[in-house]
């Protein structure tokens, strides 16, 4: 996926509501994707999470403004397997494409594309494309594509408004 394919997706919530998640009693959300222990998930505003996505926030998981995360992945603040935990945090529009694995205290820098199918189990940096079994950082951003990004949230918050994340 190009960069200005990625502007559109954010271009596209100018002049449309963004009403944040509700969960029922099982941590499901209309959109069907799931969460155990939401009350440690802190969402920015315009996150879109795919359906069929996990997410564990015993130990904090915090998604800022502008993430997109694709359908059936999962993101973990604990593991079962090697006992290993904590807070997971997808800096400001962030994008992971689908079936991706992001385990505990991992951080996501601002701006960041992680690939389809990636198992993330280290820090990404900002501005960075990413991928692979480890996920591995394969090219930084340039700047024009930043500002490219950049720009597309600006225009989104100038036509909307601020709004208040959960």
């Amino acid at each position: 996926m190009s960069i200005p394919e990625l502007t559109e997706g954010i271009l596209r919530w100018r002049n449309r509501e963004w009403i944040p998640p509700e969960f029922d009693e099982h941590g499901l959300t209309k959109w069907l994707w799931v969460v155990q222990h939401h009350q440690n998930l802190k969402i920015g505003k315009y996150v879109d999470v795919g359906a069929f996505t996990y997410i564990n926030a015993l130990y904090g998981v915090e998604l800022e403004d502008f993430v997109q995360i694709g359908s059936h992945c999962s993101i973990y603040s604990v593991s079962t397997i090697d006992g290993k935990k904590g807070k997971v945090t997808i800096k400001k529009n962030v994008r992971i494409g689908s079936h991706c694995l992001i385990m505990p205290g991992v951080t996501i820098g601002e701006n960041t594309i992680i690939g389809a199918f990636s198992f993330v189990n280290k820090d990404v940096p900002a501005n960075a494309v990413a991928f692979g079994i480890p996920a591995k950082v394969i090219r930084k951003l340039s700047r024009d594509e930043v500002d490219m990004l950049l720009k597309a949230i600006e225009e989104v918050e100038r036509v909307n408004g601020k709004c208040d994340p959960l």
